[in-house]
């Protein structure tokens, strides 16, 4: 089972490799339109807040809007009455700033797992090797023993490795913040070099650790996709991903990925039902279309 694991995985994240092709996947599909994203947004922020998790990354991105700006920039409102939420507040404006190797083994880390998960993983890898250089020097397998915790222990600690390694080859120290200076198609090529390092990958990248205007597509963000009518039946991620990113305003990306995101997490079960299936409670005309946000979230 575990091998099995490894190969989906493995067939998911290697070759797929980002490339720059632009091209309109679906150019008769009129959805979404710039006065959608803007309802959905706003109607799931009604309903969820803005998510606490991801405030630092949303006051990183005003700051490199801003550089003037303080670091104690106001992150945008939360749900309240969550012990969760009043710590995300009152702790952003200290929060370290991840560099970019950070976030990118963050996110090698969270696929195929849970949240939580990936997060134990990382904080056991930084514990056991406080130095990327550490964890090159390392045996694999004490690798794959600090983020086991986190699933597919092997499969990331190999993909782990090798970038270390290839990037300490190429530009001769385990750094990757000279992305920052880079376009966004010179950031993909730059990163889909890595083995193992695919479009969701480097999107997620982009948006979180480099604040650049993309939008990633996870499971969460396509399903819901589909179910709103955002892109076709038979639309597939990849497709997906370049449909909502030549569709979707720039100045939306990061908030509506985030709130979709979150959305989805409470509703992934309903989304698998399929859209004839009838939800519970009021139904919401979002983006002209009757969309029942208690359906996914029931």
């Amino acid at each position: 089972m575990k091998s099995r694991k490894r190969k989906q995985l493995q067939s998911q994240i290697d070759p797929n490799k980002t490339t720059t092709d632009n091209a309109e996947p679906y150019p008769d599909h009129p959805l979404p339109t710039p006065q959608d994203c803007q309802a959905v947004m706003d109607s799931l922020f009604s309903l969820h807040g803005f998510p606490p998790e991801f405030a630092k990354y949303r006051c990183q991105r005003l700051k490199s809007i801003s550089p003037d700006l303080t670091t104690k920039i106001s992150p945008p409102p939360i749900n309240v009455g969550s012990q969760d939420a009043v710590k995300s507040q009152t702790s952003v404006e200290h929060e370290h700033e991840e560099s970019v190797l950070d976030g990118l083994v963050k996110t090698v880390l969270s696929q195929n797992t849970t949240e939580v998960n990936s997060q134990r993983a990382f904080a056991s890898l930084r514990a056991a090797f406080p130095t990327w250089d550490d964890v090159l020097a390392a045996e694999p397998k004490s690798i794959e023993n600090a983020i086991r915790c986190g699933g597919l222990a092997p499969t990331k600690a190999s993909c782990i490795k090798n970038i270390l390694s290839c990037l300490l080859e190429k530009k001769g120290k385990l750094c990757l913040e000279y992305l920052r200076d880079l376009s966004v198609d010179e950031i993909k090529v730059e990163l889909s070099h890595f083995k193992g390092i695919g479009p969701k990958t480097v999107a997620c990248v982009l948006m979180f650790h480099l604040q650049q205007d993309d939008f990633p597509v996870d499971t969460h963000v396509f399903e819901i996709a589909k179910a709103i009518g955002w892109v076709p039946a038979t639309a597939d991620r990849n497709k997906t991903y370049l449909h909502l990113n030549r569709r979707i305003p720039n100045e939306l990306k990061f908030d509506l990925n985030c709130l979709l995101y979150t959305h989805g997490k409470c509703c992934s079960k309903c989304t698998k039902k399929g859209t004839n299936q009838k939800g519970r409670a009021s139904s919401h005309d979002i983006a002209g279309v009757s969309f029942e946000i208690e359906y996914f979230c029931s």
